[in-house]
């Protein structure tokens, strides 16, 4: 499982992404799993690194799931229109 930060700005997005595509590469399991649940502090920069991270999980021909999504991040995503993009790990 990846695990974002408490705080996920522009200013954290471009380490954040790195570490998160580095994660990705080392799992072996079919699926990818992104805890959200310590983030409390985000903006528009979290919802771009975790649709690149998706992007960068479907063309390695696995699955891709968010786990923990802050309500008010998932608000963000249903008003730019990519809510069913982070779907909810089950």
């Amino acid at each position: 499982m990846l695990v974002l930060p408490a705080e996920l700005t522009h200013r954290q997005a471009t380490a954040c992404l790195r570490m998160l595509l580095q994660g990705l590469r080392m799992q072996r399991e079919p699926g990818v799993v992104v805890d959200a649940s310590a983030l409390t502090v985000f903006d528009t920069a979290a919802l771009a690194v975790l649709l690149e991270c998706r992007r960068e999980a479907l063309a390695a021909g696995k699955t891709f799931a968010v786990q923990g999504l802050p309500a008010a991040l998932r608000g963000m995503a249903g008003l730019y229109g990519v809510g069913t993009l982070l779907a909810p790990a089950s």
